[in-house]
């Protein structure tokens, strides 16, 4: 199966059968969203969800944030991983939002990287997610899902596979492709041990095919 193909077969089952797809992260504002992106790196959807309430609840925009201390915001994130260096990106990022942005999330993925604690895959989250921009994040489910199907071939990076996938899905669907990866990843095509029978997209799959030719 050609490449083209199999993009087409794969976008085609996704639209059919998964025809919502959005992010598990609670949020109910651009800042949310981008606090819980950035805590989210490394750190599962549900356990980010747990401690959002009580952080924006404190902080409930980057004014209130940018007044903080790390200390202040490590001891709300302390059960995230890596809640050190987050708790000092949130502060960093609500002073530059609120001084440099003017409380403002920018659209541009380039604007956003300029953020302490935002880089390429947490931009494109926010363009594609709060923007609806066709921007590709990849996290490692993505990055895993894509190779295993085979929509990427010999790719090294998360740039790599983004540059990759875009190429082949339409623009008007990368956004909403971003988050069928991530929950094919997260629910099916699972890292250690893929629910391949399960999976609707299997005569697809270069790994199902080469599996089952063993």
């Amino acid at each position: 199966m050609r490449k083209k193909e199999r993009f087409e077969k794969v976008i085609s089952w996704f639209e059919v059968n998964m025809p919502i797809a959005e992010t598990e992260l609670h949020y109910g504002s651009p800042y949310e969203l981008l606090v819980a992106v950035i805590l989210s790196a490394q750190c599962t959807d549900k356990r980010v969800n747990l401690i959002t309430p009580a952080l924006f609840e404190r902080y409930p925009d980057e004014i209130s944030m940018s007044n903080a201390t790390v200390e202040n915001i490590f001891q709300l994130i302390r059960s995230c991983s890596y809640p050190n260096n987050k708790a000092k990106h949130l502060l960093g990022m609500a002073q530059m939002l609120h001084h440099d942005f003017k409380g403002e999330v920018p659209s541009d993925i380039k604007e956003l990287q300029k953020l302490p604690g935002v880089g390429r895959k947490t931009a494109n989250v926010i363009a594609s997610v709060v923007f609806n921009k066709p921007a590709m994040a990849v996290d490692t489910h993505v990055f895993r899902v894509a190779a295993r199907i085979g929509l990427t071939t010999n790719s090294k990076t998360p740039l790599n596979t983004e540059m990759q996938l875009i190429k082949y899905i339409p623009e008007e669907k990368i956004a909403t492709a971003h988050h069928w990866l991530i929950l094919h990843g997260r629910y099916v095509c699972v890292a250690r041990t893929p629910k391949c029978e399960q999976c609707g997209i299997q005569e697809y799959c270069k790994y199902y095919i080469k599996s089952k030719s063993v």
